[in-house]
């Protein structure tokens, strides 16, 4: 099987992969494995068809630290940049972007903004979140103006008049600061664009400098959910399919106060609540988590989550809620096996090198198996098979043969 990938995106792959056990941005795909059953389905059931046609749709990754849950995310993004989508890959965490706290998330959804990217620009490096989003729409529609054989005031004037054509239902501010932000573009003003950007973030609000642009909307807790819904709507006003958010928990809830927790669950359900309104429209949420231990709780909004996610998402069942990533059809030690396979043809590629099959295939499996033993240990067996069969595949290459578990460290 051929690779149509170079010596060096596939020497990046096995840096990235061996060093953190963690997907690159770009080259992920190359050692993907088992996700199809589940991939194929979002595709034609969500992205292909309802969301983008208005419909809105949440669901809930479940896999163990490790577990591969970045990957299959990584994996949706590039689905949705297919069907068009702007995706948002957002990390929560604590301190940055808490989930109880609904004003930040909302302010890294909008930082995390990604319009559908080729190869090219993955890798060379690229952009993202609303400064980036409204420069390039200006750009793209410049551009597409000029075809039409719009040049200087004609030009100027046809701008303008597209930009006052935006409507945003849901925020009069956050319909003013878009249009604003265009107009600074459009006439060079930088210092004004960078002002109004700073408002979109979810940064701090003065009504002196950010009401001269006729905003005079807070983001805070309370008009969050507003914000979004405004964000989304002007992305499909402006030609794209929707918005995909994929919420990445890095870490679980332990050390959130019993308030923080009952909002970070309150908060939640509300975003499930929502996919189920008729305004919330082309919007598809994917919130992935270790487990479901914070839903172990007695009060009504615990048991109120439990039923809103009581439901399992599989092939037969596409609009179950959960996807759980340790229910594929290809688990255990055949998956990691094909893993193993698609990084040893990326390793042959980037160190332009040959390895024995028949060693190699042994090799992989006798790691495969040892990690497989550990997964209920503190690190995911996933992460930690791709790490050590990179360092496996290094030991083969320059001794020769394969390392025991032991060197290995397994």
């Amino acid at each position: 099987m051929s690779l149509d990938l170079d010596s060096g995106v596939a020497r990046r792959i096995i840096e990235t992969v061996g060093t953190h056990g963690v997907p690159p941005e770009y080259g992920f795909q190359y050692f993907t494995a088992g996700l199809d059953p589940y991939l194929s389905v979002i595709e034609k059931e969500y992205l292909a068809s309802f969301i983008r046609e208005g419909g809105s749709a949440f669901k809930m990754v479940i896999g163990a630290y490790g577990g591969g849950k970045t990957h299959f995310l990584y994996c949706i993004r590039d689905l949705a940049w297919k069907h068009n989508f702007v995706v948002s890959y957002v990390r929560l965490s604590p301190t940055e972007s808490p989930f109880h706290s609904l004003d930040r998330v909302y302010g890294a959804i909008v930082k995390g903004l990604t319009i559908p990217l080729s190869p090219e620009e993955l890798l060379s490096g690229y952009e993202r979140g609303i400064k980036s989003f409204l420069r390039s729409w200006f750009s793209i529609r410049q551009q597409d103006l000029k075809s039409k054989g719009f040049f200087g005031d004609d030009l100027h004037e046809e701008f303008l008049r597209e930009i006052e054509q935006i409507e945003i239902v849901e925020s009069l501010s956050f319909a003013r600061a878009v249009k604003g932000a265009l107009r600074c573009l459009l006439e060079g003003r930088s210092e004004g664009f960078e002002c109004i950007c700073q408002w979109l973030n979810g940064e701090p609000y003065d009504r002196k400098t950010h009401g001269h642009y006729g905003i005079f909307q807070r983001i805070d807790r309370t008009t969050a959910f507003s914000m979004i819904r405004s964000l989304v709507q002007w992305i499909r006003q402006v030609g794209y399919s929707g918005l995909v958010i994929l919420l990445d928990e890095a870490e679980q809830t332990p050390s959130l106060s019993t308030r923080q927790k009952g909002e970070h669950l309150s908060n939640l359900r509300e975003i499930i609540d929502e996919c189920g309104h008729t305004g919330f429209q082309g919007v598809f949420i994917l919130y992935a988590v270790p487990d479901e231990n914070f839903l172990e709780g007695r009060t009504q909004v615990y048991e109120a989550l439990r039923q809103r996610l009581g439901t399992v998402f599989n092939t037969l069942n596409p609009t179950g809620v959960k996807i759980n990533l340790e229910e594929l059809p290809l688990q255990g030690v055949e998956l990691l096996m094909e893993i193993g396979e698609n990084l040893k043809r990326i390793y042959e590629l980037a160190y332009s090198c040959v390895l024995d099959s028949n060693i190699s295939q042994d090799m992989v499996r006798r790691v495969a198996e040892a990690a497989y033993n550990q997964r209920f240990g503190d690190i995911g067996y996933k992460r930690l098979f791709v790490q050590k069969c990179i360092q496996a595949l290094h030991f083969l290459r320059e001794k020769g043969q394969p390392p025991s578990l032991a060197e290995l460290q397994m």
